[in-house]
């Protein structure tokens, strides 16, 4: 089955932003990790509620490039 760019990243959001709850709890050493991540979350939501796919894509691909 295929998904679509706009099922798949919310999808990846919500993963990503799981990550982050890790990033956060490991406390001090983790707030660098956080905020990038942050950043890439940022990105993605504003892409996501832009519609362009260009930047959907480009946000997607940050995305799964972050591993829990």
């Amino acid at each position: 089955m295929t998904r679509s760019l706009a099922d798949a990243l919310p999808d990846e959001i919500a993963r990503v932003t799981e990550v982050l709850g890790h990033y956060i709890e490991i406390g001090p050493a983790g707030m660098f990790g956080a905020a990038i991540i942050r950043l890439a979350l940022d990105k993605a939501t504003r892409a996501l509620a832009s519609g362009d796919v260009v930047e959907m894509i480009s946000a997607y691909r940050e995305l799964q490039e972050i591993e829990s």
